[in-house]
């Protein structure tokens, strides 16, 4: 059976906050919260296509969004999302919600969404990325449990992400280091300052990870950066820089990576 929509509108009431993700550091509760909603859980967030330059045209973090959708039978388009929706947001599109594949999409309730093409999800992703959103991708047990689609290994979640209202804006930093721990840069990925930063703190505004601080007026990334290049783009001095050795090479690898954690 379906998630019926009054317990919907509830869990939207119960969106974290900074004070009760910090309750999770409490060892008991962590663990069985980790154990309930996060437990095998793995999610990166996609670069965004415009900081990795490459000559193929599809060699671009995105693609790995298109093996995914094409791959799968079954593609779900939510009405909303539940982040921006929980928080009113103001400058991003509510009725952008998550992408979900898989054959649990299924259980997910009618009222909340729609089945798509490949072609029609395809040109959802355009969208999201074009309004600025950034992508996030992988097994992530919270949808599969608050939309009763399960299992939790058939049911990929594709999320569009703001930087003022996305869960994991509220989560890292505050929840229970495991927790945190689920959401992960992407392997071989570097962003780098360069000298011509002029500590303006466009980018520490723009971090949903909050890993950007200014020390003696230049930007400063610490290990919480998850490498999802909204710092890179909004720098209106162009000075920060994210590379990867081999972007081919890391569409494979995140594709081999997300198959072994879920069967679309």
């Amino acid at each position: 059976m379906s998630r019926p929509l009054w317990q919907v509108s509830l869990i939207k009431k119960a969106f974290p906050t900074p004070f009760t993700a910090r309750l999770t550091r409490i060892p008991l509760v962590g663990r069985l919260i980790q154990h309930l909603l996060f437990e095998g859980d793995e999610i990166v967030y996609l670069p965004i296509d415009e900081t990795i330059t490459q000559e193929a045209s599809l060699a671009v973090p995105s693609a790995v969004l298109r093996h995914f959708v094409e791959k799968t039978e079954y593609r779900w388009i939510m009405n909303e999302c539940i982040c921006r929706a929980s928080s009113n947001c103001k400058d991003y599109p509510i009725d952008m919600g998550c992408l979900f594949l898989g054959e649990a999409v299924r259980q997910i309730n009618p009222a909340l969404g729609r089945l798509v093409s490949v072609e029609e999800a395809l040109g959802y992703v355009d969208r999201c990325q074009e309004a600025g959103l950034v992508h996030l991708i992988g097994r992530n047990k919270l949808d599969s449990v608050w939309l009763k689609a399960q299992p939790a290994h058939n049911l990929l979640t594709i999320c569009h992400c703001c930087p003022c209202c996305c869960l994991w804006k509220v989560l890292l930093g505050n929840v229970y280091q495991p927790i945190s721990d689920s959401v992960q840069k992407i392997e071989g990925i570097e962003v780098r300052v360069t000298d011509d930063c002029q500590g303006c703190s466009t980018c520490v505004e723009s971090c949903f990870a909050d890993a950007i601080s200014l020390v003696d007026d230049k930007a400063i990334i610490s290990d919480e950066c998850r490498g999802c290049g909204r710092c890179v783009v909004s720098c209106p001095e162009r000075a920060i820089e994210l590379k990867h050795p081999d972007i081919e090479s890391l569409n494979a690898n995140l594709i081999a990576r997300i198959s072994s954690l879920v069967e679309v």
